[in-house]
């Protein structure tokens, strides 16, 4: 990234004077946890001395800060801090990297492959204490249970801009002059214009938040930014501040989920503007407002696709994007080439080449790449459906813009055949209404059943019992999409209905213990069934089908098509009952009349309470095809699981 320049003259703008220096904030007390260092270990490289030395001069940086604004101010090392420690605090201000309470797993498929890292846990989802995250230990500490304040970027210099200047942080307690510079827009912003829908401007007016930043003193310790797509589709969370950054122009550099502040500015007091230090100090006293108020909507998958997604998959099919590419690779290939040419000097002469030197040396420039392949990579089934026209892509998105939906896999999104049937867009709380309707009407009940599991996180047994649930809380209900694709409540009261994740990882784990057997071309299909135990006499029976690649199982089959659709029952012995419907999985376009399948790996999960021992039966009907032939249908296959 190039250099910022000052290209206009500097200009102030006092938000609010400072008045005579403010006592420190009486009956207020701060953990200040620490362990981080001023620079990169790399700087520190073969002088491990000089790097704890640097860790307590940063640690001695907060406290002295720190005691300037609160009247108590504890300081530890983050080894030995506990989440009970927070308990005695009204702010505890994370700069350091504590101990984890739960070690990071690897989940696997039964074939081995790596599916899923679940991350360390280091602090429990009941966790509702006020909380300020410097640098990136919003990422480290936040994911496991959920955080908006996820790693879009390590790359987080010194300057704030696109702040809300209105915001309390830049108000009081404690008084604040904002310096305001206008200066060049980061040049990578300029790459995500098609995320703002206009102009990127020339320049932006600044804020210098460090007197230090990466990019003009080597190995400095860079800050983070989170990603800014929905951030903000929950009440629990606030965009503050973006800052200079390789990403897009609203990153989030300052902001807040629940309980927790995100200070994405990773610079210790000692390399901060007197300004900053005061907007620092105004961040904590702002989050203490929020003790006992915790989370709301969950983000577990940090990478889940969101509509603003959708202006990406839409912008990449045009001929702009591809010609934006074929410009970049040539001017890479131009610089590699000349550093080519240097190295190949250099080599003649007999000169010592370092690592990049050599590099150089082994590069060749690629083929321009064609319109053609540009498109097949990145549009999979798309590309065979629409090829080169970039106007069919376009007019894909743009139709179904409102009927896509994301599950727990990265950056993927679906067509909901069943709310695009309907016509109303998937966030809108009308789509509850009409699915309850299909329950109470006794139409097309299947349908209403499968929308309702899709975006909300409750289960109840009859029509009345969601209408009154829907009717009583509609007015406080939201969607999220960074938060799994759900209807939420806005409530932090846990007797509520409506907001409770199951846990993730803990379910990933049960459900891979569940393994099939292995597919062919002569066998496509392998089926297995299972049982997870959820605890408090709640448990869920699986069936897990295995599909052979480039075989398909049908999800619907239109009245036109001849296929026989899958379908699941199961049958519960004595003592047991099922707890709302039949979990569907995920199902992918198969042809404009409506017929979807079911491909690769999917599961069925029905979740059941009872006591006893007895046997469950599970009949599974499916009819398994691929792009020539269809084998014989499989009807009422039956599988039995044994609960206790």
């Amino acid at each position: 990234m190039k250099r910022f320049i000052v290209i206009l003259a500097v200009f102030a703008l006092s938000i609010q004077v400072y008045a005579q220096k403010q006592a420190p904030l009486k009956k207020f007390r701060v953990l200040y946890v620490g362990g981080s260092a001023n620079w990169e270990s790399v700087h520190f490289t073969g002088k491990p001395d000089e790097m704890k030395k640097d860790v307590t001069q940063r640690m001695a940086s907060f406290e002295t800060m720190l005691k300037r604004y609160f009247a108590e101010v504890k300081v530890i090392d983050a080894s030995a801090y506990t989440q009970s420690l927070s308990d005695q605090y009204d702010v505890t201000v994370m700069d350091g990297t504590p101990k984890p309470i739960s070690q990071r797993q690897n989940i696997t498929d039964a074939s081995g492959k790596l599916t899923k890292i679940i991350p360390a846990g280091y602090l429990t989802e009941d966790f509702n204490k006020p909380m300020l995250f410097i640098g990136e230990l919003g990422e480290k500490m936040g994911r496991s249970i959920g955080l908006k304040l996820d790693w879009y970027c390590l790359c987080l210099d010194a300057d704030a801009h696109n702040m809300r200047k209105d915001h309390q942080i830049f108000k009081g307690p404690f008084p604040v002059k904002m310096t305001m510079i206008t200066k060049s827009t980061p040049e990578d912003a300029f790459h995500y214009e098609y995320f703002l829908g206009k102009k990127t401007p020339e320049t932006l007016p600044m804020w210098k938040v460090q007197t230090k930043g990466y990019i003009t003193d080597k190995n400095f310790r860079i800050g983070m930014v989170a990603r800014p797509w929905g951030f903000e589709d929950s009440p629990d969370a606030e965009f503050i501040s973006s800052g200079v950054c390789q990403k897009t122009l609203d990153a989030v550099a300052l902001g807040r989920h629940g309980n927790f502040f995100h200070w994405g500015f990773a610079a210790s007091p000692e390399f901060m503007t007197e300004e900053a230090k005061t907007v620092l100090a105004n961040s904590i006293a702002y989050i203490s407002k929020f003790n006992g108020k915790g989370v709301i909507a969950r983000k577990y998958l940090d990478r889940r696709a969101t509509r603003e997604y959708l202006k990406e998959r839409k912008y990449l099919a045009t001929k702009t994007a591809y010609n934006a590419r074929l410009a970049s690779e040539e001017k890479f290939a131009k610089q590699m080439l000349a550093e080519k040419a240097k190295a190949e000097v250099k080599k003649a002469n007999g000169e010592n080449l370092d690592q990049a030197a050599q590099m150089a040396l082994n590069y060749k420039a690629s083929p321009p790449q064609s319109y053609e392949s540009f498109l097949k990579g990145r549009y999979g089934d798309l590309f065979d459906k629409f090829g080169t026209d970039e106007a069919a892509y376009a007019r894909y998105f743009d139709e179904n813009k409102d009927y896509f939906y994301s599950e727990d896999e990265m950056y993927k999104l679906n067509i909901d055949e069943d709310v695009k049937s309907l016509g109303i867009p998937y966030y809108d709380k009308k789509i509850l209404d009409k699915a309850i309707g299909m329950l109470e009407s006794g139409n097309d009940v299947a349908k209403g059943k499968r929308i309702l599991n899709r975006y909300t996180m409750v289960n109840f047994d009859t029509p009345g019992q969601w209408r009154a649930w829907f009717d009583k809380h509609e007015s406080k209900m939201f969607f999220t999409e960074t938060g799994g694709y759900y209807f939420l409540i806005d409530t932090y009261d846990k007797t509520i209905p409506g907001n409770e994740y199951k846990k993730p990882g803990i379910q990933k784990v049960s459900y891979n213990k569940i393994q099939t057997g292995k597919t062919s071309h002569e066998n496509a299909v392998a089926v297995a069934t299972g049982l997870v135990d959820l605890g408090n006499h709640k448990k869920e029976i699986v069936i897990k089908f295995k599909v052979h690649p480039g075989y398909h199982m049908y999800a619907n089959v239109a009245k036109e098509d001849p296929y026989i659709v899958t379908e699941v029952k199961i049958d519960l012995p004595a003592g047991y009952k099922k707890v709302g419907g039949l979990r569907m999985p995920s199902f992918n376009y198969f042809n404009d009349k409506g017929t979807t399948v079911y491909e690769n790996e999917i599961m069925f999960v029905q979740e059941v309470s009872g006591n006893g021992k007895g046997e469950a039966v599970c009949s599974v009907s499916y009819q398994c095809c691929d792009s020539q032939i269809c084998f014989p249908p499989v009807i009422d296959d039956k599988y039995k699981v044994e609960i206790n």
